[in-house]
């Protein structure tokens, strides 16, 4: 880590050397080697709630350069939130990577450069409770929020000098066809770089996540870009902006920061002489210790942690919580924290209000505390969970925030959960101990079958080593094989709870990302293509080796050979490229495609027709009896099983097969039976001889909830439905060996029994 005060930057004056230059190379190797620190998180990174004072500081390099005196008000915007400046970074170094690529003049690049920088700094006059608001705004609200560019174009008159950039920064915001005007101009009469930053602007918007809105794919983002072209922006720019991603935007933004920075040990360097930035607010200490102990138990923990500080922002937000709310941390870190983000419900299922807020509570009080309450799952689903809170008290009493630790109390098995049991159980690759393609093609099915039922995203990433043959040839096998397993080690250090990571064959391995979609998939195999191409191989010279990678996401109708077989055209793509990069195919899923992505059985349920016989009956023998006995029932009514979730078990029976219907006048009807399980014990009661003193028996029983509808909607001939469930239930009871109940059966009761029938699941009953 570079010493801070090292870092502190100061100009050339006109009556003495500089800082800068008395320092020489070795102070801009440092600044060099911290923008690759800051280039290896990813080709594009979020800058948002990061926490890190090297990311600040070098943030504070490159705002300098352009803006002088004036980044003051950089600085005022990120401590007024801290999303919206690193926005503004960002869109300035696409825009100026996109006028060094258009050939612009310098003094036209610089202006749009500035103008982009402060595009937003308006938001600096929008209250906190708008602009931290994590629900939707209301009309005044929105009028509130709608301000903010006029108040950009105040604050810049008050102290730029140059009509340019207030031009730009007033007509950023204005729409192409003029249907939303902030100025008189329309079409090509906007300014050209106005132009350029309304595009960049969006989709930068667009690629970064938010709290109730998850990050675009960069194709899905250009798509949007498309559909608004000719009437938000200029279609000519959209059609060029889409050619100049595809030829490697990144790449430009990393030269053009490169270059900004190189400025700043320049004399020609355009920054107020005795100008000096401190280094106190890059200095801030951080909550969280940056122990890399800490850092790797809160990454890897299932449940969610959150730390939030004595204003109850929010200041760490863990993968467990990313899975259990389907929040990413960069939507949500430097937040304000209210139980309405979460939808959190007591026990009753009533709403927290924001005034009655636990967490608040328990920052007030000093007093750690545990609840159980409700929030909205990342599938909009209600999880149950329990929240424990735990206030960060000093020892002499000074409360500094509070720990919210959450977990997942709700019976049905998280998707983590299932992932992780698989990945512990894989068959390991004796070289790399990680899993072999035996294993990933038996997960692999897996992991695209339940995410797919589940509504969620999942990412294959395939990785090749660049020009392997030539390293066995140069340095032997065994320094091979030491390339695979460093290479093997830094797939496995990447992964998250859930993921897996297998050798395909030879040199080429897989990665399959849980929960993930295409754009964080992206983010994670671009990082580790960065590592890797940095990391000595001790047995090959201390010389470094590339690797490249192909990454795709589950798409609707997809088998797991199609994805497998996206996913290597992606590698074959880089490859031919050039290697020692990233490419992908397919975008994720857009909004009417996730809103009708309904799992097989809801699509089912909601089809089902109205029962024609209902009945509760009760045998003296256990479930694991039970169900064996179900399955002389199925086999000798040639019944279907349809479906096993929890405790249910849903069959069809065909209306001309089985042993009640053998006469050719019988016309039976095929129906659907719904069979709930549960197993009950209780004390029997003691006879006349048994002791007081003796305790009685435990008696178990299996209780069955029958429900017989028609399979077929069409069919109206409900006495014959009737007569037909009646004789089913009938042989149903014979076979079960079970009488009617007559008693009260609550419905808690059927939900103990979920676990025993997944044994039945796994065996596949229906397979005959």
């Amino acid at each position: 880590m570079i010493d801070s005060q090292q870092l502190e930057i100061a100009t050339p004056s006109a009556t003495g050397p500089s800082l800068a230059n008395e320092m020489g190379e070795q102070r801009y190797a440092e600044l060099t080697s911290l923008l690759e620190n800051w280039q290896q998180s990813g080709a594009k990174r979020r800058l948002a709630g990061s926490g890190s004072s090297a990311n600040q500081t070098l943030e504070n390099c490159l705002v300098q350069v352009r803006l002088g005196v004036a980044s003051s008000l950089f600085v005022a915007l990120r401590c007024k939130h801290a999303p919206t400046a690193s926005h503004s970074l960002r869109v300035a170094l696409g825009c100026s990577a996109w006028a060094t690529a258009l050939q612009m003049p310098r003094e036209e690049r610089e202006a749009i450069e500035v103008a982009a920088l402060l595009h937003d700094v308006g938001k600096l006059g929008v209250p906190d409770r708008v602009l931290l608001k994590p629900g939707p705004l209301t009309n005044e609200e929105l009028l509130l929020m709608d301000r903010y560019r006029q108040m950009t174009i105040e604050i810049l008159t008050a102290c730029c000098a140059s009509p340019l950039v207030l031009s730009l920064a007033q007509n950023s915001s204005s729409w192409y066809d003029g249907s939303r005007p902030y100025s008189n101009l329309v079409g090509e009469n906007l300014p050209l770089g106005a132009r350029l930053i309304a595009i960049m602007d969006a989709f930068d918007a667009m690629t970064c996540g938010q709290i109730y809105r998850p990050a675009l794919s960069h194709e899905r983002a250009v798509q949007q870009l498309f559909e608004f072209a000719g009437k938000q922006f200029d279609p000519r720019l959209v059609r060029g902006f889409a050619e100049m991603r595809e030829s490697d935007l990144e790449h430009l933004q990393s030269r053009m920061a490169a270059e900004w920075l190189q400025e700043l040990e320049s004399p020609s360097t355009s920054v107020t002489s005795g100008w000096q930035l401190s280094h106190s607010f890059a200095d801030q200490t951080p909550l969280v210790a940056d122990s890399l102990f800490q850092k790797k138990l809160l990454d890897n923990m299932y449940d969610a942690v959150v730390f939030l500080d004595n204003n109850l922002q929010v200041t760490l937000w863990n993968h467990g919580a990313e899975r259990l709310t389907g929040i990413e941390s960069t939507a949500i870190c430097n937040r304000h924290f209210q139980p309405s983000m979460l939808e959190m419900r007591d026990e009753k299922g009533i709403l927290f209000h924001n005034e009655e807020c636990p967490v608040a509570h328990a920052l007030q009080s000093g007093v750690q505390s545990l609840i159980r309450a409700s929030i909205r799952g990342r599938s909009g689903h209600e999880v149950t969970i329990d929240a424990h809170l735990m206030p960060v008290v000093t020892a002499q009493g000074t409360v500094h925030g509070v720990t919210l630790l959450l977990h997942d109390a709700s019976p049905e098995a998280s998707l983590e959960e299932r992932c992780q049991r698989l990945h512990e159980k894989a068959i390991r690759d004796p070289l790399t101990q990680v899993a072999n393609r035996a294993e990933f093609d038996r997960v692999h099915g897996l992991f695209v079958e339940t995410h797919t039922q589940r509504g969620l995203p999942c990412s294959l990433i395939i990785c090749d080593i660049d020009r392997f043959k030539r390293v066995n040839d140069t340095y032997g096998h065994p320094a091979g094989d030491e390339v695979i397993k460093s290479f093997a080690q830094l797939l496995k250090s990447c992964c998250r709870s859930g993921d897996l990571v297998a050798r395909y064959g030879g040199e080429e391995f897989v990665m399959l990302c849980a929960d993930c979609g295409i754009a964080t998939g992206f983010e994670r195999a671009e990082k580790i293509r960065r590592a890797f191409a940095e990391l000595p191989q001790p047995m090959c010279g201390g010389q470094p080796v590339s690797a490249s990678f192909g990454i795709t996401q589950t798409q609707p109708g997809d088998t797991p050979e199609i994805m497998l077989n996206r996913a290597d055209r992606a590698l074959l793509m880089a490859k031919e490229s050039g290697r020692n990069m990233v490419v992908q195919l397919g975008a994720g899923k857009t909004d009417s495609q996730r809103d009708k992505a309904r799992p097989w059985w809801k699509i089912w349920q909601a089809a089902l027709t109205e029962p024609v016989l209902e009945q509760n009956l009760v045998t003296t023998v256990p479930i694991k009896v039970a169900i064996e006995k179900l399955r002389g029932f199925i086999a000798d009514h040639a019944a279907h099983v349809h479906s096993i979730e929890d405790n249910q078990i849903v069959m069809h029976v065909q209306g001309d097969a089985g042993p009640l219907y053998r006469r050719t006048s019988d016309r039976p009807i095929a129906l659907v039976l719904e069979l709930a399980f549960a197993e009950e014990r209780s004390r029997a009661e003691p006879t006349n001889n048994t002791s007081a003193a003796v305790s009685a028996p435990s008696i178990t029983r299996t209780k069955i909830r029958v429900v017989a509808r028609p399979r077929r909607s069409r069919d109206r001939r409900r006495a014959d439905a009737v007569a037909r469930a009646r004789q089913l239930l009938s042989s149903l009871r014979s076979y079960l060996m079970a009488a009617e109940d007559y008693s009260q059966t609550d419905d808690s009761v059927f939900q103990r029994a979920s676990h025993m029938l997944l044994p039945w699941a796994l065996k596949k009953v229906d397979d005959r």
